[in-house]
């Protein structure tokens, strides 16, 4: 019995290890990809419209009502976060590039240009349409790795926490263990007296 809780609470000391070095894993690359992120888009200097802008929300103008509860809150700052990304990805050049295009999608314009070749303005509208399009992929795919991030930070968080509790229960069984085993001592009997006449 008292092997057999040893050898426990060695498996015990091995997977809290693994647990650590998982985590320690986990929060490195968590770190790297949110600074990755964050390096990526603050080098592309893009910025929120101004505070004023969002005070006169008109449809087919560069602030429309629907971005105010969205976009609003960004106002003036500096885009540098996966959700801030996703916010001007879907909420700002996705209604700009909706309402310039009528609702068609890239590949519908495109089409239409290539049967209508002499079309100046059209091939125009296409390659606006498909520098936006890149844009808001590029913003989106951030938002995407900035979310990897966040679920590794919480995977490093749940992984030091099971390795601290697997930690905790190593030791008590370890201290538990060393109680000394009861054991059971034979006591001789006397058998019958025999009498010597």
């Amino acid at each position: 019995m008292r092997r057999n809780s040893h050898l426990a609470a060695i498996a015990g000391f091995a997977l809290a290890a693994v647990l650590f070095v998982a985590g320690g894993l986990l929060l490195w690359g968590s770190t790297y990809t949110h600074n990755m992120v964050h390096n990526q888009l603050a080098a592309q200097q893009i910025f929120f419209p101004p505070k004023a802008a969002f005070a006169h929300p008109q449809a087919g103008t560069e602030i429309t009502p629907s971005m105010i509860p969205s976009v609003s809150q960004y106002a003036g700052q500096q885009l540098v976060t996966g959700q801030q990304a996703q916010s001007y990805a879907d909420n700002f050049i996705a209604v700009h590039i909706t309402n310039m295009t009528g609702g068609k999608t890239y590949s519908q314009l495109s089409a239409q240009a290539m049967a209508n070749p002499n079309d100046a303005k059209l091939a125009g509208l296409v390659a606006t349409v498909f520098k936006g399009e890149t844009l808001r992929a590029i913003l989106l795919n951030a938002f995407g790795w900035w979310k990897v991030s966040q679920v590794t930070y919480i995977a490093a968080l749940i992984a030091f926490g099971l390795g601290g509790l697997t930690l905790i229960a190593s030791l008590l069984g370890l201290t538990l263990g060393r109680k000394d085993e009861i054991t059971h001592e034979a006591i001789p009997t006397e058998g019958p007296k025999t009498t010597t006449a």
